[in-house]
């Protein structure tokens, strides 16, 4: 269980890495204005998100399935579990995010401004402290 334990923070680290540094390429594609600097970013972040976030979001899902089960009849009536959770399915959600904002930046489309995704950018930060501090605390 301890080898599934540590290759699900692996997979977290990596997983908010992606996740901390995509929302940037966003800022910096934002503001690009010449075509080759456009497709640069948008090779970036097809890699990034494709190569890096996706595949560590479902590695940490499927290692933290397993790890749940392990134990679930703990967990399912572990309010500070069940509030992690919560923050997991809104971590997927901005993650998809990320996705339609690749998409959208692809296409030539500008659906917000470099000030939104400087913004946008910090809001996996808070996920992280909310995460972290339910796991190591376990204040209720």
């Amino acid at each position: 269980m301890l080898w599934i334990k540590a290759f699900h923070i692996i997979a977290v680290v990596c997983w908010f890495a992606a996740l901390f540094y995509l929302p940037r390429l966003f800022v910096y594609h934002s503001m690009s204005e010449d075509k080759l600097s456009q497709e640069r970013f948008e090779i970036m972040e097809r890699k990034l998100y494709r190569g890096i976030a996706t595949p560590s979001m479902i590695a940490t899902l499927l290692l933290g399935i397993a790890l749940a089960a392990s134990n679930w009849e703990y967990f399912q009536s572990a309010h500070w579990f069940q509030a992690k959770i919560a923050l997991v399915l809104v971590l997927i959600s901005y993650h998809h995010m990320c996705g339609r904002y690749i998409e959208k930046l692809k296409n030539g489309q500008k659906p917000h401004g470099h000030t939104f995704f400087r913004w946008f950018n910090e809001f996996p930060v808070f996920l992280l402290v909310g995460a972290v501090i339910l796991v190591v605390v376990r204040p209720f």
